[in-house]
């Protein structure tokens, strides 16, 4: 259910920039205080408004959930759940732990959960991740399709006392347990409602770190909270989120020292990367998976014959070459729509692709010439410039259509200014091209790749693909309790994505950073994000 919605959109993103003032190293409060190179968040910091990786990146360090992802395996684990109990796959009693409280002194409770899904999953609260909610019996009610809510509360939430709530969905979802690790099924303090206006300036959570100050455009620096109940204690004394809009501006200042740690190494420095850091530089698998969007609200993209424009452009992109000289390395050519980290157990089928995502020119060629050519006679991919790293593979990607097609005009970046410009501009639906895609996974579930994107109407659906095959089989997957059938199901699932060609998959995405001498225990979780309250300094 970021399936049902949502993502945290592998922004590669919004990197960040700064002019180095000198707050590197020590952060806002001495030398236990790590700086890192960050992104402003697209939204308010409320946990159901929040997709992207910047924003998520926080909500990581400052709540915790019914589940926690592994660190290392990613493999979801019991954390405020003390228990989830189902005998159907529909009915479900949660029992929250004892003890555990907000920085603000609150306690949390069963309460804290259920008023936090029903405010995420209301219409008028215009929460972006609303669609994780959809399995909750009523969310028709408070979110429906068309006009306006009927309801205030998810028919299917239910507080029994302080420490139980059930959850009856409407319809099975054996997964469902393993989804409410992520960000939006987070509890939520009472003064989140009581004073809302106050919480987002400041947000108050239940995780090893509390914010301190926020400055939009410069920095965010959240300290390490002493009163945290968990065993994921951090190891610091606090975090200052850099804000830079160039990710080699960034990676500059690590290497001057006014920087701790860059956990998005740009593809220009990957060449120079191991000399500089050594074995302070980490690459390592991650849930990602780079794409390239289509806008299907557009007819000129969606009309018959179309799928076989769109299968053209995909086997007239030389993956192989772009990894190798481009990302060296930290990308491998992408043959599914999953990520390798999954395992085949988990749903990640080598080579389902197929032939479609094979560098093959004649064929590209003629499969565009049948579909009726490129729309316009010219593909323009939209990217988000305020990163260093987008550009020089865009560009590789048009040279090799072009070179494909034998049309050194077939195919131009079209550069937007900033990630919050570029995503402002797909929410509105603007894109009258293919446009650049990242997928960093919720919860490491073969659902997650697929339905936030591809189901009708999921919010990260961001080029309004719909299909009824793959509607139904999603569904069909949903429902089956045996965890083999199911990943199966989600596998036919795919093969329509792959059919329609309903995105290019592009590569999957190694996680990288690069950190100072100043820390040590630095490690990025299969998310791609730092795991910071494990890192100590000095």
């Amino acid at each position: 259910m970021r399936g049902r919605t949502h993502a945290r959109w592998a922004a590669g993103a919004a990197a960040l920039a700064l002019a180095a003032t000198g707050c590197g190293g020590s952060g806002s409060s001495g030398g236990a205080v790590l700086s890192s190179s960050w992104g402003d968040p697209q939204n308010p910091l409320e946990p159901a408004n929040t997709n992207e990786v910047q924003g998520g990146k926080v909500l990581d360090m400052i709540f915790r959930g019914l589940k926690k992802y592994d660190p290392k395996t990613g493999k979801a684990q019991d954390w405020l759940a003390r228990s989830i109990r189902t005998t159907d796959s529909r009915n479900f009693t949660i029992e929250v732990k004892d003890g555990w409280t907000f920085s603000n002194g609150e306690k949390v409770t069963a309460r804290s959960f259920v008023d936090a899904w029903n405010y995420g999953a209301g219409l008028r609260n215009n929460q972006k991740n609303a669609y994780f909610f959809g399995y909750i019996d009523g969310y028709d009610k408070v979110h429906p399709d068309s006009g306006e809510q009927s309801a205030d509360t998810l028919s299917g939430l239910k507080v029994v006392d302080d420490h139980t709530f059930t959850v009856k969905l409407n319809q099975k979802f054996s997964g469902f347990p393993d989804t409410l690790g992520y960000a939006a099924f987070a509890p939520l303090p009472r003064a989140f409602f009581t004073d809302h206006a106050a919480w987002v300036k400041k947000p108050v959570g239940n995780g090893p770190y509390a914010v301190e100050s926020y400055t939009k455009g410069s920095q965010m620096y959240l300290r390490k909270w002493d009163g945290y109940h968990g065993p994921d204690k951090a190891q610091n004394d606090g975090v200052t989120l850099m804000v830079y809009t160039d990710s080699n501006t960034a990676y500059t200042d690590l290497l001057a020292g006014n920087l701790d740690l860059v956990d998005d190494v740009p593809a220009a420095q990957l060449k120079n990367v191991k000399g500089d850091l050594g074995d302070r530089y980490i690459n390592t698998p991650a849930g990602i998976i780079q794409t390239l969007a289509f806008p299907f609200y557009d007819k000129a993209w969606n009309k018959p014959g179309s799928e076989k424009v769109r299968t053209g452009l995909s086997m007239a992109i030389n993956r192989a070459q772009i990894t190798d000289t481009i990302f060296r390395k930290t990308r491998t050519p992408a043959t599914d729509w999953t990520s390798p980290v999954l395992g085949t157990a988990g749903g990640f089928m080598d080579g389902l692709c197929g032939k479609a995502c094979a560098y093959d020119p004649d064929a590209a060629k003629r499969l565009v010439k049948e579909g009726g050519g490129i729309p316009g006679g010219q593909v323009k991919i939209t990217y988000n410039a305020d990163t260093g790293s987008h550009k020089e593979w865009i560009d590789a990607v048009c040279n090799s259509i072009n070179n494909a097609l034998g049309n050194d005009k077939a195919c131009v970046g079209n550069p937007v200014g900033t990630f919050a410009d570029f995503r402002n501009q797909i929410g509105q639906h603007k894109m009258t091209g293919p446009f650049r895609a990242g997928w960093q996974m919720d919860y490491p579930l073969i659902q997650n790749f697929l339905q936030p994107l591809y189901y009708t109407g999921a919010s990260s659906n961001d080029g309004k693909w719909s299909d009824k095959d793959f509607d139904r089989l999603v569904d069909q997957a949903n429902a089956e309790t045996d965890t083999t059938k199911a990943v199966a199901t989600f596998q036919k699932a795919e093969e329509v994505v792959r059919d329609r060609m309903a995105a290019i998959p592009l590569w999957y995405q190694n996680g990288s950073a690069g950190y100072s001498d100043r820390l040590s225990h630095v490690a990025l979780n299969p998310f791609s994000v730092p795991v910071y309250n494990e890192i100590k300094v000095g």
